[in-house]
C-alpha cells in the first residue's frame, strides 16, 4: 500500500510539473509544429514586415484566431499545415497565404527552412527586393507574388523546382531575359508575367512546356516574333499576348490550340497579315485580336463559334461586308469591329437585335437601313459611314449643318457644369456611357466610347469616376470627376471656325492612392491622338504629374480645317489590369479646353464688310512690320540671346515654363529654398500652385561650362525615359536665364544619405542598398545598351544618384553626357567628370568609352557597401582610399570587413560578396576586363557567375602626365578652389586628350601618390 501511495504521489508531482511547464511555454510546446519551423515563421514574418502574427497561438490548429479571409477584397491571412506525419503527432507548414495586406518587406529566403512548403502566395502587397535564389531548393507547387514591387530578373534556380505548376508574378518591376531553364519544368501549367519589364525573345526551350494551360506575357518589352512553337501547347486554355513587344504575324500553328477558351493578342508590330486560322477553336469564349495589322475580309467561320461572349477585332484593316453567318453572334455580349475598313450596309439584325456592338470608324453605307443617328439602341455608329456631303462633318450628327461657327470647346469630363475663375464655364459630361456608346452634348461636342472593363472585380462597369479624397489642386473642381474608358474614347468638336486652336487636356490620377500600399502600384498608360496624329505615346498621368491626386495639363496646337476637331485617347494594352483590383485601367481624362488662337469674327449685325476688314488688317500689318524694321535698324530690338539661338530647332519633348512661374515656385529663388549646388550653379526646391514639388537647376552666371552642355542636357534627358533616370519636367529660357525643372527627389542624393552630415544620413538597410545598387546598374545599362541613343554619362558619382520617396535611385545630371556614335570605338574629348570616380584611361588620356561609366559605377558600388566615400582626407599621411582598401582586404582574405559597420551582422553575406566582387571587376584598371552594365545587372541579381577579380598592374602612366596631374591637384588643394570651377593647366610634354585645359573636376583633397597607387 505504501508503495502504491508513493507511486501515486510521484505521478501527481509529475503531472503538476507538466501543467506548470505547459502554462509557461505556451505555443512552443503545445503545437505539433517543430521548433525550427516555428522559428522560421517568426523570421519570415520579420522579413515580410508582418507584425500581427500571434506566435502564442498554434498556426496548425484547425482555425487560429488570426486566420481570416475576405474574398471580396482579396485579403487572406492563413498558414496551412499538414498534420498527418508520424501517426498525426507532427505537423509541417505546407501553405502560406498572405494576400492584400500591403506588407512592406522583401521576399523571404527563409522559406527554405520550411521543407514541406508547397504554396506561397504574397499577392497584392508592397514587397520589394528580388526573387530569392534559395527558393530553388523547395518543392513548391504554386508561387504567386503578383502586385508588388519586386525587381531584378527571374533566377534560373527556380528551374530546379520540378514540382512547380503555377508561377504568377504579374504587375511587378521584373526585368531581363526569361531563363531558358524554365522550359525544362515538367509540370508547369501557369506562367503569368504580364506588366513587367522583361526583354529578349521567348526562349526556344519553352516549346517543351506541353503542360501549359495559361500563358500571359502582356505589357512587357520582349522582342522577336510570336514563336511558332506555341502550337506545341495543346493543353492551353488561355493565351494573352497584348502589347508584349513581340511582333506578328500570328503563326498559323495557332490552329492546333483547340482547347483555348480565352485568346487575347493585341498591339503587334510587323507587317500586314491575313486573319489567322481559328476555325478549330470551337470553345472560344473571349477573342481579342485588336491592332494586329489584320487585312482582308471577315472570316465566315467566326459566325459558327457559338460559345463566343466577347469579340474584339477592332483597329485592324479588315474590309468587305459583315458576313451573314455573323447573325448567329447576335447574342454575343460584346462585339467590337471599331476602326476598320468595313463596307456595305449595316445588317438589320445588328440594328434590331444585337447588344453592345461598336461599328464606329468604318466605311459602311446607309443603304436601306435608315441609319440617321450615331447611336441605334446599344449600337455605336459614330463615324461609321461617309462624311456628310464631303464637308468633313460626321454624317450621323444631328447638327451637321452648323447654323453658326463656334470658337471654343470646354468640357468637364465625367462631371457637372463647372465655372472656373468666375468666368470660364466647362460644360457637364455626365452620360453614364457604356461598351458601345455615342453621346452628343447640347452644344458643339460629342464623345464616342468603346470597350468594356474585362475581368472587372467591380459589380458593374463605370465609365466615370469620382474622387473620394481631398484634392489640393488649383481649380480642383475640374478634377473631382473624370471619364474613363477601357479601349478608346473620342471627343469630337464640330461647327468650329477653321484655324489654329490651343488644346489643353487636364488630367489627375484619382483612381490610385498615394500611400505605401498595393493600391498605389497601379500603372495607367495610354496614347493620345489629335486630328488623327499621335501626339503622346505611353502617357502616364501619375508619372507626368509627379504623383496621384495631382494635376497635369498637356497643351497642344491643333489645326481645324473642316470645322471639326477630334481628340482620341487609346489604350494600347499597356499598364496594369490587376491592381488595385482586376479590371482595365485605360484612358482617363478630367477636362478639355479648346480655344482659338485667333480673334473670332464679330457676330454683331452692324459689322463692316469683309473687304474693309482685309484692308484694315493689311494696313495694320504693314505698319507693324515697318515699325519693327525701323527699331531693328536703330538697334532698339536686340537679337535673340546666344542661349535662345542654341536652343533653336531643338525638339525638347518637355514642358515649357515661364520665369514668372519658377520665381513664384521658388519664392524668387529664396536662399531658404536652396537645396544644393550643381555643376551649373544652385539648385532650388519649388512648389507649383497645384502642389507639385520641383527641383530647379539655375545656370550660374560665372559658370564656365557654357551653353553647349546645357543644351546637351536638355536634349539628352528629353529623349530618355527610364525608372532609374531623373525626370525632366521642362525648362525655362528667358533672356540669359537658363533653368531646368526636375522632379523633386525627397531623399536628396546617395552621397548625402551614406556619408553626408550626420543629421542628414539615412539608415539604409542591406535590402535597400542592394536595390539602390541594382537600380543604378539598370539605369546605366539603359543608357549604354537599351536606349535608342547610346549614352556615356561621364560623371557617375554618389552625388549624381538621387533617391526618391521610396529610396529608389535615379541617375541625374546629364550635362556631361556624350553621344557615343556606333561607328566610333571611343571618343577623344575634353575631359570632364569627378576626380576619384574617373577611369584612369579617361583621366590620363581622354579616352572615353562606356567602360568609363562602368569604372565609376564600381566606385559607387563600393561606397554603397562600405558606407564610406571613396576618398576621405585627414592629413597627407592619413588619406584613405576605398578602392585600395578593398584590394588590400581581398588580398588578406577578409573582404567582408569592407561592409558598413553600421549594418552590424544584419546583411546578406552572399549578396555583399557578389556586390564587392562586381565592384572590383568594374573598377579594374584595364577597361577590357570591365563587364558591360547589362552583365553587371545579371551578376548582381544572381543570374550569372561573378568571376574572380585579378588586380592588373600592367598599365603604367606616363611620368610627365602623372607629375602634371599631381602638381595640379596639389596646387588646387592649397588654393582651396571652390567646387566645380574650371582651372587651366599647361602641361609640359605630350597630352593625348583634345585640350590642354585641366578638367572641370570635383575638387577633393588627395595626396600626390594617388595615381601611382591606382595604377
Amino acid at each position: 500500500m505504501k508503495m502504491i501511495m508513493a507511486t501515486f504521489s510521484r505521478f501527481l508531482l509529475l503531472l503538476a510539473s507538466l501543467l506548470i511547464a505547459f502554462s509557461f511555454t505556451g505555443f512552443a510546446l503545445t503545437t505539433l509544429l517543430p521548433d525550427d519551423e516555428v522559428q522560421a515563421l517568426q523570421d519570415i514574418a520579420k522579413t515580410l514586415g508582418k507584425t500581427n502574427w500571434d506566435f502564442n497561438i498554434d498556426p496548425c490548429s484547425e482555425q487560429p484566431p488570426w486566420f481570416s479571409a475576405n474574398p471580396q477584397k482579396g485579403f487572406e491571412n492563413a498558414v496551412t499545415c499538414n498534420c498527418t506525419f508520424a501517426n498525426s503527432t507532427v505537423c509541417h507548414v505546407v501553405s502560406i497565404m498572405l494576400k492584400a495586406q500591403s506588407l512592406p518587406g522583401t521576399l523571404p529566403p527563409e522559406l527554405i527552412r520550411l521543407p514541406y512548403l508547397q504554396e506561397i502566395d504574397l499577392s497584392r502587397n508592397y514587397l520589394n527586393g528580388t526573387i530569392p535564389r534559395e527558393w530553388g531548393s523547395l518543392n513548391l507547387v504554386n508561387i504567386s507574388f503578383l502586385g508588388n514591387r519586386i525587381s531584378g530578373s527571374i533566377p534560373s534556380a527556380l528551374a530546379n523546382i520540378t514540382t512547380l505548376k503555377s508561377l504568377s508574378m504579374e504587375y511587378n518591376q521584373l526585368s531581363g531575359n526569361l531563363p531558358q531553364e524554365l522550359g525544362n519544368l515538367p509540370q508547369l501549367e501557369r506562367v503569368l508575367i504580364s506588366s513587367n519589364n522583361f526583354t529578349g525573345e521567348i526562349p526556344a526551350t519553352f516549346a517543351k512546356l506541353t503542360t501549359l494551360k495559361d500563358f500571359r506575357i502582356a505589357d512587357n518589352h520582349f522582342s522577336g516574333k510570336i514563336p511558332d512553337f506555341i502550337q506545341n501547347w495543346a493543353n492551353l486554355d488561355k493565351l494573352v499576348i497584348q502589347a508584349s513587344g513581340v511582333s506578328g504575324p500570328i503563326p498559323s500553328g495557332i490552329s492546333f490550340l483547340v482547347k483555348v477558351t480565352d485568346l487575347r493578342i493585341s498591339d503587334l508590330d510587323g507587317t500586314d497579315m491575313p486573319f489567322p486560322p481559328l476555325n478549330n477553336m470551337t470553345k472560344l469564349k473571349t477573342l481579342v485580336l485588336r491592332s494586329c495589322n489584320i487585312i482582308g475580309p471577315l472570316p465566315v467561320y467566326l459566325g459558327t463559334i457559338t460559345t463566343l461572349k466577347t469579340l474584339d477585332i477592332s483597329f485592324n484593316k479588315l474590309s468587305g461586308e459583315i458576313p451573314s453567318s455573323f447573325r448567329s453572334l447576335q447574342k454575343v455580349d460584346y462585339q467590337y469591329l471599331t476602326g476598320n475598313l468595313l463596307t456595305g450596309p449595316v445588317p438589320d439584325w445588328i440594328l434590331q437585335d444585337a447588344d453592345n456592338v461598336d461599328l464606329s470608324y468604318n466605311h459602311f453605307s446607309i443603304g436601306n437601313s435608315g441609319v440617321l443617328n450615331c447611336q441605334q439602341r446599344s449600337v455605336n455608329l459614330f463615324d461609321s459611314s461617309l462624311k456628310a456631303n464631303g464637308s468633313g462633318i460626321v454624317s450621323c450628327l444631328r447638327s451637321f449643318h452648323c447654323p453658326k461657327n463656334r470658337y471654343s470647346v470646354h468640357v468637364n469630363c465625367g462631371g457637372r457644369d463647372v465655372t472656373v475663375n468666375g468666368s470660364k464655364t466647362f460644360e457637364g459630361d455626365t452620360d453614364p456611357a457604356g461598351p458601345a456608346k455615342f453621346s452628343q452634348s447640347r452644344t458643339n461636342w460629342a464623345f464616342s466610347s468603346t470597350g468594356n472593363f474585362m475581368d472587372d472585380d467591380r459589380p458593374s462597369d463605370l465609365y466615370t469616376w469620382e474622387n473620394s479624397s481631398r484634392l489640393s489642386i488649383t481649380n480642383s473642381e475640374l478634377y473631382v470627376n473624370a471619364r474613363i474608358s477601357p479601349i478608346s474614347l473620342t471627343y469630337y468638336g464640330f461647327c468650329l471656325g477653321n484655324g489654329n486652336y490651343t488644346v489643353n487636356l487636364h488630367f489627375a490620377e484619382i483612381m490610385f492612392t498615394d500611400d505605401k500600399t498595393y493600391n498605389s502600384l497601379g500603372r495607367r498608360i495610354f496614347d493620345i491622338y489629335i486630328q488623327g496624329k499621335r501626339v503622346l505615346e505611353d502617357f502616364n498621368i501619375a508619372y507626368e504629374a509627379g504623383g496621384v491626386g495631382k494635376a497635369v495639363t498637356k497643351r497642344f496646337t491643333a489645326v481645324v480645317t473642316s470645322n471639326t476637331l477630334e481628340i482620341r485617347f487609346h489604350w494600347a494594352g499597356k499598364g496594369t489590369t490587376g491592381i488595385p483590383v482586376r479590371g482595365v485601367y485605360g484612358p482617363l481624362i478630367s477636362a478639355i479646353s479648346v480655344d482659338s488662337d485667333f480673334i473670332p469674327p464679330s457676330e454683331g449685325k452692324n459689322g463692316i464688310s469683309a473687304g474693309a476688314v482685309v484692308a484694315i488688317v493689311a494696313a495694320g500689318a504693314f505698319a507693324v512690320i515697318l515699325l519693327i524694321v525701323i527699331l531693328w535698324w536703330r538697334g532698339c530690338l536686340g537679337r535673340k540671346s546666344a542661349l535662345e539661338r542654341e536652343l533653336k530647332g531643338l525638339d525638347l519633348q518637355t514642358g515649357s515654363f515661364t520665369l514668372r512661374q519658377i520665381k513664384a515656385a521658388t519664392n524668387n529663388f529664396d536662399v531658404t529654398n536652396k537645396i544644393g549646388e550643381g555643376g551649373f550653379g544652385p539648385v532650388y526646391k519649388g512648389f507649383f500652385s497645384d502642389g507639385t514639388i520641383i527641383a530647379v537647376k539655375q545656370l550660374s552666371a560665372k559658370s564656365k561650362q557654357g551653353n553647349r552642355e546645357f543644351v546637351n542636357e536638355i536634349g539628352m534627358i528629353s529623349a530618355l525615359q527610364h525608372p532609374h533616370l531623373v525626370k525632366l519636367y521642362g525648362c525655362c529660357v528667358e533672356g540669359d536665364q537658363l533653368l531646368l525643372v526636375y522632379e523633386y527627389m525627397q531623399n536628396n542624393s546617395l552621397a548625402r544619405a551614406l556619408f553626408g552630415p550626420e543629421e542628414s544620413q539615412l539608415k539604409l538597410d542591406w535590402p535597400t542598398r542592394h536595390k539602390i545598387c541594382v537600380g543604378i546598374a539598370r539605369g546605366l545599362a539603359y543608357l549604354h545598351e537599351e536606349s535608342r541613343l547610346k549614352i556615356v554619362h561621364r560623371d557617375i558619382k554618389a552625388t549624381n544618384v538621387l533617391l526618391d520617396e521610396d529610396l529608389n535611385p535615379k541617375i541625374s545630371d546629364f550635362g556631361l553626357a556624350k553621344l557615343d556614335e556606333e561607328d566610333n570605338t571611343h571618343i577623344s574629348t575634353r575631359i570632364a567628370g569627378t576626380y576619384g570616380y574617373m577611369a584612369p584611361e579617361y583621366a590620363m588620356h581622354g579616352y572615353l568609352t562606356d567602360k568609363a561609366d562602368v569604372y565609376s559605377f564600381g566606385i559607387v558600388a563600393l561606397e554603397i557597401v562600405s558606407g564610406r566615400s571613396n576618398t576621405t582626407h585627414r592629413s597627407k599621411e592619413e588619406s584613405f582610399y576605398l578602392l585600395d582598401w578593398a584590394h588590400l582586404l581581398k588580398e588578406k582574405g577578409s573582404i567582408l570587413e569592407l561592409v558598413d559597420p553600421r549594418l552590424g551582422s544584419d546583411f546578406n553575406k552572399g549578396e555583399a560578396m557578389v556586390m564587392i566582387n562586381v565592384a572590383l571587376q568594374c573598377a579594374n584598371v584595364s577597361q577590357a576586363v570591365r563587364p558591360t552594365m547589362s552583365s553587371v545587372v545579371s551578376m548582381l541579381e544572381g543570374n550569372s557567375i561573378v568571376e574572380e577579380v585579378v588586380l592588373d598592374t600592367s598599365e603604367l602612366v606616363d611620368e610627365k602626365k602623372l607629375e602634371a596631374m599631381r602638381k595640379y591637384y596639389l596646387q588646387k588643394e592649397e588654393n582651396g578652389k571652390e567646387e566645380n570651377e574650371t582651372h587651366s593647366l599647361t602641361i609640359d610634354g605630350p597630352w593625348t586628350g583634345s585640350s590642354t585645359s585641366a578638367p572641370d573636376l570635383y575638387p577633393i583633397n588627395l595626396d600626390s601618390d594617388y595615381w601611382e597607387k591606382r595604377v
